[in-house]
């Protein structure tokens, strides 16, 4: 899956194997066998069997919707649906009974807009002996858009100034969730039959609230929390007057909450951890004694601390991680958390040691790359004037390490490890 793995030096091997482990186990065909079956669906301790409905349709949402939606529409040859997937896509699956749309990420466009309001009509025209089954995975909340009570030239200003601002995912999917008529589970308001979702986890946690903005679950979040969220970030003075109306009025009870109780069966069906898994059992075949750190997440440069500090050096030592961080933007340069952490490790480590950082959907930040790798031993003096920047895909550019996979169809957050060899 590592598309330039011969261009990268030999002895990163292994290190790009362990990778490729864990980005593997992330496709969908390799987990939804244990819960899509060919005449039942699997949730819980409970199955559904599909000759039960009249017709069975798949809505999909994310950054692996289309890989999702192939995988299950092949298993139970369903009668067609929506799949909304990041513009950039070359989608995995088409088939003349479904629809496929293209929307806006990280930032949702018109294009979102659209795709709502598609779905929305989609399921106001089913029937009440249908079935309606949802793929949801990370990338929902922008592909899918359809702001309350502002317009969505302040919905994106909103997001462009939390992605920037260091606030974790869960905070910045409670003020998405509360300023949208769909989000939160508010777009089952238009479910006419019965219905269950299968999520992809890309949070930590694996708050069902809070993957994908928690569109078909329900929401943990208040108004309050939301004013709460502003104030921590001081953003009072960033955002627009119409934001802070709403959440100030919703906090008076002149705005409704979003739903408090899930409408319909969920199950996870993958989370960062069975990565971690197959990295953790790559490492062992390859002679590595190996840990783990599940979940890394908080400031870049205090998860990069966190890796120096419980790594041993010791020969043939392993440690895989997993999970999200966040990066507080200053400057005006090109990266992402992948390529920002490993140069923070760079920074922070005084021992030999290889680490590599990927996302699992193959994009960084503001990049076409999915992270990158590097030996430690590079000066100081060279690495922070690029961090000052936020400028670590310049550093990588120049000394090299870059890690192409472009899209991979999925979305488990994270991933990464540090080794010595020798």
């Amino acid at each position: 899956m590592i598309q330039n793995k011969d261009r990268i030096d030999e002895s990163a091997n292994d290190a790009l194997d362990i990778l490729e482990a864990g980005l593997h186990a992330a496709q969908p065909e390799i987990f939804l066998p244990t819960f899509v079956k060919k005449n039942k669906l699997i949730l819980g301790k409970k199955s559904y069997a599909l000759s039960k409905y009249d017709k069975v349709f798949l809505v999909a949402v994310g950054k692996a919707a289309d890989s999702m939606a192939q995988f299950v529409h092949n298993k139970i040859k369903s009668d067609g649906g929506i799949i909304v997937v990041p513009r950039n896509y070359r989608v995995l699956f088409s088939h003349k009974k479904f629809q496929i749309l293209r929307a806006g990420h990280p930032l949702p466009t018109n294009a979102s807009v659209k795709a709502a309001m598609s779905i929305i009509a989609f399921l106001e025209s089913r029937k009440k002996d249908d079935l309606v089954v949802f793929l949801v995975s990370g990338g929902a909340s922008a592909l899918v858009s359809l702001p309350l009570g502002v317009t969505l030239a302040q919905k994106q200003h909103l997001v462009r100034v939390l992605l920037g601002s260091g606030a974790a995912i869960d905070e910045i999917n409670a003020l998405r969730k509360h300023l949208s008529q769909v989000k939160g589970g508010r777009i089952l308001k238009h479910l006419k039959c019965n219905a269950v979702s299968f999520v992809m986890s890309d949070v930590v946690g694996d708050d069902l609230s809070s993957i994908g903005s928690g569109l078909t679950y329900c929401d943990r979040t208040t108004f309050s929390k939301c004013n709460k969220i502003i104030q921590k970030y001081r953003l009072q003075k960033r955002l627009s007057p119409q934001i802070l109306a709403v959440i100030k009025n919703g906090m008076r009870g002149l705005v409704d909450e979003t739903p408090k109780k899930p409408v319909i069966p969920h199950q996870i069906v993958a989370t960062n951890k069975r990565c971690l898994d197959a990295m953790e059992t790559t490492a062992r075949r390859l002679g590595y004694k190996t840990n783990r750190i599940y979940p890394l997440t908080g400031d870049v440069a205090a998860a990069a601390g966190r890796l120096v500090r419980e790594f041993s050096f010791a020969k043939r030592s392993c440690l895989v991680f997993g999970g999200e961080t966040t990066v507080h933007v200053r400057g005006n340069g090109r990266g992402g958390r992948n390529q920002e952490l490993v140069l923070h490790v760079l920074n922070a480590a005084s021992k030999n040691a290889l680490v590599a950082s990927v996302g699992t959907d193959g994009i960084d930040g503001n990049t076409r790359c999915a992270g990158a790798m590097s030996r430690t031993g590079i000066p100081a003096s060279e690495i922070r004037r690029y961090l000052e920047n936020n400028d670590s895909n310049s550093f990588f550019k120049k000394h090299g390490g870059l890690i192409m996979t472009g899209p991979t169809h999925t979305n488990l957050m994270d991933l990464g490890v540090i080794l010595t060899a020798n």
